[in-house]
């Protein structure tokens, strides 16, 4: 692969990351109800209602699973943005081995990343010891441009001496 197919992959890569780290914050603010309804229940001082440990409950779970969703997408926005910047390689790969649990979007992306980061030629993008980026890609000749033929050589002497009879 040429360094510039290299570069567009870690793009796409980055912006997928972005998206992805979107779709994890809004999905990890859907506890949120739960955290509203437990407030709820701890304001109740209905004889009929849930105790207020009830509602403790609610609360620090939901706070909890909130917690989790909105680090998960952070950590992922960290991660899209070193890609785009091609820094800290093994903190990249370990993100995208972390994403493969998110099915079916993180697994997609996950994958993707990680065949993507173990090409040495992006190792190389990322300053990781021991590998090169790929060379820059030759520049293309426009359609129909006169390309120079490569110099012919020259044909092989016949052998010397009587020709050989025919029959």
């Amino acid at each position: 692969m040429s360094r510039q197919q290299d570069e567009q992959h870690l793009k796409l890569l980055s912006i997928f990351h972005y998206v992805l780290a979107g779709i994890l914050a809004v999905f990890g603010s859907f506890p949120l109800i739960h955290v509203f309804l437990g407030l709820m229940f701890m304001g109740m001082r209905d004889a009929n209602g849930p105790p207020p440990e009830v509602g403790l409950m609610f609360v620090l779970m939901g706070s909890v699973f909130v917690l989790a969703g909105w680090t998960l997408a952070g950590v992922v926005f960290t991660a899209a943005q070193r890609l785009k910047r091609r820094e800290s390689y093994m903190f990249c790969f370990v993100i995208a081995c972390l994403e493969c649990v998110y099915t079916p979007f993180g697994t997609v992306l996950g994958v993707f990343t990680i065949i993507t980061l173990n090409r040495p030629s992006v190792k190389g993008l990322f300053g990781v010891e021991g590998y090169r980026p790929a060379p820059e890609a030759p520049p293309v000749q426009a359609p129909g441009a006169w390309v120079q033929p490569p110099p012919r050589t020259p044909a092989p002497a016949p052998p010397e001496g009587p020709a050989p009879p025919t029959l």
